[in-house]
């Protein structure tokens, strides 16, 4: 069986090689080949063939000059700057605050002390240790908690 090419078939209208031309020239002359070869009623495209752009001319016709780039970078990072600031205003410095409060009710602690701790419980301060609270949830109850799980200390009075 012979091929398409062989017995004079051609689907598509592969261009010829152009000698002695730089690249750009010769993908410009291989458009210009194929496209003449269409027609879609209305006209040959043989009448636009001069105006193909391809994308390298596009992205050079479109860069920015170099002379004014200092700017142009300021421009582009001062929203990325002012969503940190936003950021930093509306969420890191409330929660460093919010951190501080903690750290310091949890080293004013004392024994009698009532407290709330992040489980729910309600209870006084039994006894004081380093790593942890004991806290007296009912007569002769304790529970052993870390420092870390009391929320809040509660005025005196409130537990009967």
């Amino acid at each position: 069986m012979t091929s398409p090419a062989a017995s004079g078939l051609s689907f598509w209208p592969l261009p010829q090689p152009v000698p002695n031309l730089c690249r750009r020239a010769a993908l410009q002359e291989s458009s210009r080949q194929i496209l003449g070869h269409y027609n879609f009623g209305l006209s040959r495209l043989t009448d636009f063939k001069d105006e193909i752009v391809f994308i390298s001319e596009a992205f050079a016709q479109t860069a920015p000059a170099a002379a004014g780039g200092g700017e142009s970078t300021l421009l582009t990072m001062l929203p990325l700057v002012l969503m940190f600031v936003v950021l930093y205003f509306v969420m890191i410095r409330p929660q460093m605050k919010r951190q501080k409060e903690h750290k310091a009710m949890i080293d004013a602690l004392a024994k009698g002390d009532e407290v709330i701790t992040a489980g729910g419980l309600l209870g006084k301060v039994a006894k004081m240790g380093e790593p942890s609270v004991d806290v007296e949830v009912s007569k002769g109850v304790e529970l052993q908690v870390q420092r870390s799980a009391v929320v809040q200390v509660l005025p005196k009075g409130t537990i009967k």
